[in-house]
């Protein structure tokens, strides 16, 4: 019986890796997105952000999805601690 718990614990273990690999993939995937996409906006000239720019509403705008995503990326952190915590009590 000792030797299922083993196996259980090492599956879960395999299974953790792969998630986190493709959160890995799928990070590196969305930041050379971010990167290419920087690129092809600076060719475009956009009067809204022209606008908002001179006005300095744009630095707003940066702020408030800066911070979003930061949430949202502490909120996935946090939950995978609890969940990881909720595992190893099985």
């Amino acid at each position: 019986m000792d030797h299922h718990i083993e196996n259980t614990v090492e599956f879960i273990k395999r299974k953790k890796d792969d998630v986190m690999m493709r959160f890995r993939k799928i990070t590196s995937l969305l930041a050379l997105m971010l990167v290419s996409a920087a690129g092809f906006a600076q060719d475009n000239k956009v009067e809204m952000a022209d606008l908002m720019r001179s006005n300095g509403r744009i630095y707003v705008v940066v702020a408030v999805v800066l911070t979003i995503l930061i949430g949202l990326i502490l909120y996935v952190f946090r939950l995978d601690r609890k969940i990881s915590k909720l595992e190893k009590e099985k």
